[in-house]
């Protein structure tokens, strides 16, 4: 009955998330200039080798600049930082006493500031404050630039950017909120009541340090800002046209793709393209625009001529048991009805999962319940694509490791495109980050990109074992329907932290 009511099914599934504004957030791959290899070694080594370069604070943040910053900031209605300044700030070293400082990290104190004003949607695009570690692409090349710059940016710069009630005009430093101690509790009492002025000054010390360690590490000012232009273009801005270029080329002819933590703006381009004239675009019905990461699925419409069906999101999400608490995210989650050209009633559903992989169990287990619950689907047969955030060596109640999803997805009466088992070194990811980014602490040297990186077995094609065989699999962290083990990713051709999985499914 099964195989007379269709035939193969050419499945692809891929999170296409990857860099968000910094360039040099993660190590990349990139043969074509061993520059990018030795500056990032080079910064590495300023930040834990500084050796002279561990110069004090005021050296690099001057007095001058801080004077004029003090100003700016009592100018607002803020309370003088001058006595932190004195007795604290300015002679500590920068490296040991300001980027390692683990409770300035705790504080939030630095990386706060940049995560608010790193860069801001505005009403006609973005905006990016004046730092090495967004796109920011002005001259860079010597630290009065870089202060001139900084200070008209977070003082002068009037903003439109759309909030919940209209379009509002801000400036920089008026989007900064105070860290409260109830959420950092390593911020004193004091800190907190001073935190608006404070993390202002912590967040200027930072990108002085990033500016004159980039120009004091690299062979000239010149040489690494024309690497960060290169990168900008490939990573950041060509991300959507590169993601968009292979599914169109490499896998235009799949009959379902699922799709992960989708930008909306991506949705309406993929709807207003090549890809969109080809398939059905379906993103959920509460599509998160703020977080901006949603689950998708397109729909061959050659393979899929009457399009989605219902969709049943709300229903699984209604089906997870009454006492769980399932880390899920408006978006996370969707799950159609569509019925193939051979009558073959589906459930196609895509999931993104949480970073430790705790909602992948629960929420497959809601999809199932869900079409068992509702007569309407109970000939349905179920294909989802899914990040399933599995961990090679999983730890119970902290991370999902890849095994113990395997035997609960197969206790169902599932398997996937990796047979019944998974294999925990089959790898979907690699990659790591670099001392480029406010967060030191989950930085990777150059040679433990392998041991200390994000390099997992995370993506899942599943589907039910008594309805379908797998024909051929492959994984893809080229573009080219090639997959580079051992290889860190993305890289300027392919724009993705995860790799692509294709299946060819074949009815029993």
């Amino acid at each position: 009955m099964m195989k007379a009511a269709g035939r193969r099914l050419a499945v692809t599934s891929w999170n296409i998330a990857a860099i968000n504004n910094n360039p040099f957030e993660y190590w990349i791959t990139y043969r074509d200039n061993p520059e990018y290899e030795k500056l990032m070694i080079k910064v590495e080594k300023f930040l834990e080798e500084p050796g002279d370069n561990d110069v004090a604070v005021s050296k690099v943040f001057t007095e001058d600049m801080f004077s004029k910053l003090d100003k700016r900031m009592t100018g607002v209605g803020w309370t003088s930082v001058r006595s932190y300044w004195e007795a604290d700030f300015r002679d500590r070293k920068i490296v040991s006493g300001f980027m390692k400082d683990p409770l300035l990290g705790s504080k939030r104190l630095a990386s706060m500031p940049d995560r608010i004003t790193n860069t801001i949607n505005v009403e006609d695009g973005q905006v990016f404050r004046p730092t090495v570690i967004n796109m920011y692409a002005g001259d860079l090349s010597t630290l009065d630039l870089w202060w001139a710059a900084w200070e008209q940016f977070m003082f002068d710069t009037t903003l439109r950017i759309k909030g919940s009630s209209g379009v509002e005009s801000k400036i920089p430093y008026q989007l900064l909120q105070k860290i409260k101690k109830s959420k950092y509790p390593d911020i004193t009492t004091q800190e907190e009541e001073d935190s608006l002025p404070l993390q202002t000054m912590c967040g200027a010390i930072f990108d002085s340090i990033l500016v004159y360690m980039m120009n004091t590490a690299a062979s000239s000012p010149q040489a690494w800002q024309e690497l960060k232009n290169t990168m900008v273009e490939n990573l950041n801005k060509k991300k959507v046209p590169h993601t968009m270029q292979i599914l169109e080329t490499e896998y235009i002819d799949s009959d379902i793709i699922t799709l992960q933590e989708v930008s909306s703006s991506f949705i309406d381009q993929a709807r207003s393209s090549k890809l969109g004239q080809k398939f059905h675009i379906v993103a959920p019905i509460n599509l998160d625009s703020v977080r901006d990461q949603n689950s998708v699925v397109a729909l061959n419409k050659e393979t899929f001529p009457d399009g989605p069906g219902t969709e049943i999101t709300s229903l699984v999400e209604t089906s997870f048991p009454p006492d769980a608490s399932v880390p899920v995210a408006p978006g996370d989650i969707l799950a159609i009805t569509a019925q193939t050209k051979h009558g073959l009633p589906l459930v196609v559903a895509s999931f993104h999962g949480d970073t430790n992989g705790l909602a992948t169990k629960p929420v497959l287990s809601a999809v199932l319940k869900a079409m068992a619950s509702d007569k309407k689907l109970a000939g349905h047969r179920l294909v989802f694509g899914m990040d399933a955030n599995t961990y090679e060596n999983g730890k119970p109640g902290k991370q999902q490791d890849v095994v113990d999803f395997g035997k609960h997805f197969v206790a169902q009466g599932l398997t996937s495109c990796w047979g019944d088992t998974p294999n925990p070194k089959n790898y979907t990811t690699y990659n790591a980050r670099t001392y480029l980014q406010p967060q030191l602490n989950k930085a990777c040297k150059s040679d433990e990109k392998r041991s200390k990186g994000d390099v997992n077995p995370k993506d899942f094609i599943l589907f039910p074992k008594r309805d379908f065989g797998v024909v051929q699999t492959w994984k893809d962290n080229t573009g080219k329907k090639v997959y580079v083990e051992d290889m860190a990713f993305p890289t300027l051709d392919f724009p993705s932290d995860h790799g692509i999985l294709h299946t060819i499914i074949e009815p029993k």
